[in-house]
């Protein structure tokens, strides 16, 4: 059950689970870092980076297409300065970029290996603890695409590597060829959108990572901001739907059916004297095969709201309605 922290409570560490079935450890919340270097600028991602630290927190994601690598230069100058590298558990991804204006996908092992080295490079560390592929490329020859985290992992760029957006079928094909032939680099994760606004991972995604050993990782685990409820009476300012590059991306979470969640999230957490956000990230942290969610937050003081959730665990019956409640979203 819930408590509220008193001076004593400052004592509290963030829990860590292991990462899939490996020996690779991580605090059960991640910190995403894909504004800053654009939306988040240096000072307020240094504060979010204390803050996450001081709370237990050891899981910090990012990637090479986020605000075009300055999301890495970023974290490359708070490394060692605010923050000793051996409290972080860095993790980073490759296959999405903008290297001529727009979006673009490539999964060949010489565009992934060149991209973890510049990924080295920005953060100026000699290797990451996870590094991820960030997309399944359809054009990309499986066996070529893996071979760069067999690489990454024998030269010493990565200590561990995973997948990202994999559907069940990719993840399954991908983890099993891993595990084909000794001495390739085992897949550890795989980060998927998942709230409950967005379940469809339940379907075959989350089977077939706990059938072959992969922790999920889940992105926008308040359904892109939706689950806070600051969408509910309109569309403030200040938030991500009101900004150029981030409009579609939170619209798609803004219409009917997920509002009937919302308002559901909405009275459970009023019973329960939590936030909304506090409901919304229990649920999802708690949920089996999960290790831990990434949250993102635009200011240091929304991501010690976020970190609060430590204290929190859903009573059966809540977690249980809210699973009736978001059952029809869930796109099959």
């Amino acid at each position: 059950m819930r408590f509220r922290r008193t001076a004593l409570a400052n004592l509290w560490r963030m829990q860590q689970r292991f990462l899939g079935t490996t020996g690779l450890k991580v605090s059960r919340l991640g910190l995403g870092s894909m504004t800053w270097g654009r939306d988040t600028d240096e000072h307020e991602a240094r504060d979010q980076l204390v803050s996450f630290v001081e709370a237990g927190g050891t899981l910090l994601d990012t990637a090479a297409g986020y605000a075009n690598g300055d999301s890495e230069r970023v974290i490359g100058t708070l490394l060692g300065d605010v923050v000793s590298r051996d409290e972080i558990v860095l993790a980073t991804k490759a296959g999405i970029g903008r290297l001529r204006g727009e979006r673009e996908t490539n999964a060949s092992r010489g565009f992934l290996i060149s991209t973890l080295d510049a990924s080295l490079k920005r953060l100026g560390v000699d290797h990451v603890d996870l590094w991820q592929v960030h997309t399944w490329v359809d054009d990309a020859p499986l066996e070529e695409t893996l071979s760069a985290l067999d690489y990454a992992v024998s030269t010493g760029r990565a200590s561990y590597v995973g997948i990202s957006n994999y559907s069940g079928w990719q993840s399954a094909q991908a983890a099993t060829w891993q595990r084909a032939v000794p001495g390739r680099a085992v897949l550890a994760s795989n980060q998927v959108e998942y709230s409950l606004l967005s379940r469809a991972v339940e379907a075959e995604v989350i089977p077939a990572a706990q059938a072959l050993g992969l922790g999920i990782l889940p992105w926008s685990p308040l359904g892109r901001g939706v689950l806070t409820g600051k969408y509910r009476t309109g569309t403030p300012a200040d938030s991500r739907a009101a900004s150029p590059h981030f409009a579609s991306f939170v619209g798609r979470h803004l219409n009917e059916r997920s509002q009937g969640i919302v308002e559901a999230v909405v009275r459970a957490a009023e019973g329960l004297g939590w936030s909304p956000l506090e409901v919304a990230l229990a649920w999802v942290r708690d949920r089996p095969g999960v290790t831990a969610p990434i949250i993102g937050a635009r200011t240091a003081d929304q991501l010690r709201a976020s970190l609060m959730v430590e204290e929190c665990e859903l009573p059966d019956e809540i977690e249980a309605a809210l699973n009736d409640v978001s059952a029809e979203a869930i796109e099959l």
